[in-house]
């Protein structure tokens, strides 16, 4: 299994991004996807997360400006970002609970990570 994540990038404080992630691989159910963000010297946070019912979850600091949005059929998701700020820059992973059999169990999958650099 692997998880390719597209659309980093540096962009001015106020602007837009989208991140996609694409889960490949021997893939029987996907679960919860969602998104985090790491800086230097700081811990992996949550910034975004979708259920395989499309029930979402944001971390406060992100609510309002992103959404997590997701294709099923395809084991995708986005990220669209607005609204940009400084302090939203940081690596970006994706991730997912993936079932590689019909017994499952759900094993959790990181991406590799995405640059995304807030600044004028």
């Amino acid at each position: 299994v692997q998880l390719q994540a597209y659309g980093g990038g540096l962009v001015r404080p106020g602007g837009f991004l989208t991140l996609s992630c694409v889960a490949s691989g021997s893939i029987w159910s996907t679960g919860d996807m969602g998104w985090y963000r790491q800086t230097p010297g700081e811990q992996r946070d949550m910034v975004a997360t979708i259920t395989a019912a499309i029930t979402t979850n944001y971390a406060d600091s992100v609510k309002g400006r992103f959404t997590i949005s997701r294709d099923n059929a395809k084991d995708t998701i986005w990220l669209q970002m607005n609204s940009l700020k400084p302090e939203d820059t940081g690596v970006y992973y994706c991730a997912a609970k993936i079932e590689t059999s019909r017994t499952g169990p759900f094993q959790h999958y990181w991406g590799q990570g995405t640059e995304i650099t807030v600044s004028s």
